[in-house]
């Protein structure tokens, strides 16, 4: 008989989990693993000012078709995002020569002026440069000399950023162009579940929703904490003040 009960229980508690698992997965419209991946040693919740990654390459066929989608969803991104693009080199010297001319850009204040040109230059008018020194005259129409451009190419803080940019890119394990990073825990690529860019800008939106909603949830939970901490502190400093009051009076 007790086995039986045992048995009725045991089934009864994994139909209630199989359910809550279908009534969750109705209930998020995206799901991780299928149609974005969480990346490990992740921070747990955002503090509500989000980063989005464009992980990008002027070479990219793809990242040209992307950009008016992207450029797009800027124009309609809520305030708390930020939107920033790493370029990608995958050891490909092409590719390098770029990633260091937008990084270059980036520096001297250039780089978002100059990007959509870029992406125009190289796939509108079919004029792909092979050289920093005619990446520095392409740059050189938006303010800022070749000789400028060619030096500051050359700078310990462009070399900085592009090791970082690359690191970062590894870590994220970027494996192919373009693709989303948000805030450092979620990467975002076209696979079959998402096979069209608005999806993967649908998923985005999703994800700063629920990124944004969990900083909220976590800032009104921690606030009474915060208010009890403060009122201690507080109170300590007026019984640390009586005293002292009490000990001058004392003295005289």
């Amino acid at each position: 008989m007790k086995k039986t009960k045992f048995h009725i229980n045991w089934l009864l508690v994994s139909v209630l989990t199989l359910v809550s698992g279908l009534l969750q997965a109705q209930s998020e419209p995206y799901q991780a693993g299928l149609h974005y991946t969480v990346l490990e040693d992740a921070p747990a919740v955002s503090d509500g000012q989000i980063e989005l990654y464009e992980a990008f390459s002027y070479l990219c066929t793809h990242c040209n078709t992307f950009e008016p989608y992207i450029s797009a969803w800027k124009k309609r991104k809520p305030e708390n995002v930020t939107f920033i693009r790493i370029p990608i080199v995958f050891g490909r010297a092409a590719w390098e020569i770029y990633a260091r001319g937008y990084v270059t850009a980036q520096t001297m204040g250039i780089g978002d002026e100059a990007h959509t040109a870029m992406m125009d230059r190289i796939w509108n008018e079919k004029a792909v440069m092979r050289t920093m020194e005619e990446i520095a005259d392409f740059y050189s129409q938006f303010g800022v000399s070749a000789e400028s451009f060619l030096a500051t190419s050359k700078s310990f803080a462009v070399d900085a950023r592009m090791r970082k940019d690359q690191r970062m890119a590894m870590d994220w394990q970027i494996k192919g162009t373009p693709s989303l990073v948000l805030d450092g825990k979620y990467r975002i690529e076209g696979n079959e579940a998402i096979p069209s860019f608005d999806a993967m800008l649908d998923v985005v939106d999703y994800l700063i929703a629920k990124e944004t909603a969990e900083a909220l949830e976590y800032a009104a939970a921690a606030a009474p904490v915060e208010e009890a901490e403060l009122n201690d502190e507080l109170a300590t400093e007026a019984e640390q003040a009586a005293a002292a009051q009490v000990e001058d009076v004392s003295e005289q």
